[in-house]
């Protein structure tokens, strides 16, 4: 017994005591509400959703955010990148023709290395667009074909080329009449629309940090042409809606910030899957999503 005691001691550094005179720092505590940010936005935006469409648009749009943010989130979670849970925004009726202006994850730059960096930011896209071609289908297939009303005024939905072809397989559509668009199916082409907006090659959209992954060199440059190309159009067409967004973008700056270096490569099977999808996002994209 002895001996197991002697033993005990030696294998154990002495314990020292801090003297009350040295202050103990204790880390601020977080504000309770900030904790439960995520679910609050979350539970806001399903009321803006639900109030701006109804059941139906706002459980299919908000599944839709939900994939795509959590792509994003688990192959983060995957690669050990340091990362927020989504935060959803939510905008009412008046404001959005949505109810939301999306999703966003707070991510710590430059903490991911290339691979990690591609793997996160196609995730996203890929998650999302799922579901919403699933919603684009089956809201088409509950969609009603009405008579043109002379009278009737206000926008009508710009429809990217997947979505026109979608329509035309399913609907057919006599002269003088047009399609009237399901909950569902408005929700998928919002869910298109969006995916296509983060698929733009511009800064830390998600197709910025995909070029980014696939040719670093060309990313930044790709960014002030896409913009400059969208300002000269916007002039052109004097069309304003992009307005708002290309100032935001300006605002978060248009330079991707480097990332970890090190790492395997992307490989041949990645980069065929990233050219792929930024090639695809011209066929859910509409540059007039609403037409006055």
């Amino acid at each position: 017994m002895q001996n197991w005691q002697e033993n005990m001691e030696s294998d154990y550094p002495p314990v020292t005591l801090r003297p009350q005179s040295e202050p103990v720092e204790v880390p601020p505590r977080r504000a309770e509400w900030l904790r439960h940010l995520p679910a609050i936005l979350f539970l806001l935006t399903c009321l803006s959703t639900l109030d701006l469409g109804g059941p139906v648009y706002a459980v299919a749009l908000m599944t839709i955010l939900l994939a795509h943010e959590l792509g994003h989130y688990l192959q983060a979670r995957r690669y050990g990148v340091p990362t927020s849970l989504p935060y959803f925004l939510p905008m009412p009726a008046m404001l959005s023709p949505f109810g939301t202006m999306g999703a966003v994850l707070a991510m710590r730059p430059g903490s991911a290395q290339t691979r990690g960096l591609f793997d996160i930011a196609v995730s996203g896209p890929l998650a999302g667009l799922f579901p919403s071609l699933i919603a684009t289908v089956w809201g088409l297939h509950l969609s009603d074909v009405v008579p043109l009303v002379e009278e009737e005024s206000g926008p009508t939905l710009g429809a990217p080329p997947l979505f026109r072809w979608l329509a035309s397989l399913m609907i057919e559509v006599p002269d003088g009449h047009s399609i009237l668009l399901h909950p569902m199916a408005y929700a998928g082409w919002v869910g298109l629309f969006i995916t296509a907006l983060n698929l733009m090659p511009i800064g830390q959209l998600d197709g910025g940090h995909i070029l980014y992954a696939l040719a670093p060199k060309w990313a930044h440059r790709t960014s002030w042409l896409v913009v400059l190309g969208a300002w000269l159009w916007m002039l052109w067409e004097q069309y304003w809606m992009w307005t708002l967004m290309l100032l935001l973008l300006a605002l978060i700056g248009f330079r991707h910030p480097p990332v970890r270096s090190g790492g395997p490569a992307l490989g041949l099977g990645r980069r065929i899957l990233g050219w792929a999808t930024l090639a695809a996002a011209p066929l859910i994209f509409t540059p007039k999503p609403f037409q006055f």
